[in-house]
């Protein structure tokens, strides 16, 4: 068993009034268009070139498409089916690998589980967190010792 994992840019390339037209990999017909994408060693029409997940379309300039299976995917498809997932720090459910996440340290969490571990108070962008046995805290309550054993804080 082979798996074929490619990662491809797309380019636009001007068709010459005196060349021939070119095929299109993915309809079969002549591209007779001024402008045609190159993608995979193959030549597309602009709408031809398309996730085969979702249908968008793949021929901004740039772009990056991905291969697998024979199948033509964008970045969040090809994520989405084959990225490596992992688990919420806090809560320990699966994190899909085209999701938003957070990151302290080796730890990983969903945007919505990002928040002091005692108060549940969430964190916004240039708040101060602390992270101390492996828990994140807020200021308050990892400068209130709350974790040294004595007077332990009741989540809210």
């Amino acid at each position: 068993l082979t798996v074929n994992k490619q990662q491809s840019s797309v380019s636009l390339v001007s068709l010459q009034s005196r060349e021939k037209p070119r095929g299109c990999a993915g309809c079969n017909r002549k591209i007779r268009d001024r402008f045609m994408l190159q993608a995979l060693d193959r030549y597309w029409h602009e709408d031809c070139l398309k996730c085969a997940c979702c249908d968008c379309r793949l021929g901004r300039l740039g772009s990056t498409l991905y291969t697998r299976a024979n199948l033509i995917l964008c970045r969040r498809d090809y994520l989405r089916l084959f990225g490596v997932t992992g688990n919420c720090a806090a809560c320990s459910k699966l994190i899909p690998a085209f999701e938003m996440v957070m990151r302290a340290r080796d730890n990983v969490y969903h945007l919505d589980c990002f928040a002091c571990q005692l108060c549940r108070q969430r964190f916004c962008v240039g708040d101060k967190f602390f992270l101390k046995n492996n828990m994140i805290l807020c200021q308050l309550d990892y400068e209130g010792g709350h974790l040294n054993g004595s007077a332990e804080r009741q989540p809210q």
